[in-house]
């Protein structure tokens, strides 16, 4: 009987990817980023789902998953929305809380993941300030002078 080469009884048990049952990927980020995030979200346990200025376990995901979404969406102008679910991502639903969380995160993490954490959302920026509109108001609704992307036009609707 021939030798079968190692390469072919490789092929017949494939290795699951290291990232696979017990680390979130993150598309667009190393795995290294990605292990990183998840070690700084544990270390913020004292938050859940839902807080404002707080991480908890998958809430970069969470929060990139959304600011993409949102920027997917058709039209030339996009108006930010208010939510109104008692789910706990809905806070994300409001592209400003879900870019809040990212800037924790970013604030958070060591240099080499953040700056390839800050790539990626420095693109979402990008796009998000071409597409949306500043409010000329915003002085009035914010108690506090936040960051530039809490000062948006919102379309005044409550959406989940």
């Amino acid at each position: 009987m021939p030798r079968r080469r190692p390469g072919a009884l490789r092929a017949e048990n494939p290795v699951p990817p290291v990232w696979s049952p017990w680390t979130c990927r993150i598309p667009g980020l190393s795995e290294r980023t990605c292990a990183e995030i998840q070690r700084t979200e544990r270390e913020h346990g004292d938050s859940w789902a839902g807080l404002r200025d707080g991480l908890w376990d998958g809430a970069v995901e969470a929060a990139l998953r959304h600011y993409r979404a949102f920027l997917r969406q058709p039209g030339r102008y996009l108006d930010l929305c208010f939510p109104v679910s008692p789910h706990p991502e809905s806070s994300l639903v409001d592209v400003a809380n879900a870019r809040d969380v990212l800037q924790e995160a970013l604030c958070s993490l060591p240099q080499p993941s953040r700056a390839e954490l800050g790539r990626v959302v420095a693109c979402l920026d990008a796009e998000f300030r071409r597409r949306t509109l500043p409010d000329p108001h915003a002085y009035r609704r914010l108690r506090w002078h936040g960051e530039w992307w809490h000062r948006r036009l919102y379309d005044g609707e409550f959406r989940w």
